[in-house]
């Protein structure tokens, strides 16, 4: 005798959920490409300000990116998934993964901030110095 699982999603509703997410995808990915461009054509008054900007703006983009990703792919699995134990098991592998990647955002988001701050505070004593 087969054990029937609880709650089984239908084929038909992974299947439209699976669509929903691919468009959502292609859309982000739309809204990526513009955000990306935006930055790229933008212009600082100050070069060192200028480059640390559009450096924090480009890291700020990836790491939205690659967020966004990481949730469309948890979005994909969970879709597909067939019972509740896949879908906690996704969930739980998602959660696990996304801690990290704050974790390494923040320390690589924090060591361009003391960059920055070091650059800048070179520039003042370049500046501040009597000629």
């Amino acid at each position: 005798m087969a054990i029937k699982t609880p709650y089984e999603v239908p084929a038909e509703m992974r299947d439209f959920a699976e669509r929903s997410v691919e468009q959502a995808r292609k859309a982000f990915d739309g809204f990526i490409g513009a955000a990306t461009k935006a930055v790229d054509s933008a212009h600082g008054s100050a070069e060192t300000a200028r480059v640390s900007t559009h450096d924090a703006a480009r890291k700020a983009i990836s790491y939205a990116e690659n967020n966004v990703a990481a949730a469309f792919d948890l979005a994909q699995k969970l879709v597909q998934s067939k019972d509740i134990t896949e879908v906690m098991t996704h969930q739980s592998e998602f959660m696990k993964a996304q801690m990290a990647a704050l974790q390494a955002q923040l320390k690589e988001f924090g060591a361009a901030a003391q960059e920055v701050a070091t650059k800048t505070a070179e520039t003042v004593a370049k500046a501040a110095k009597p000629k």
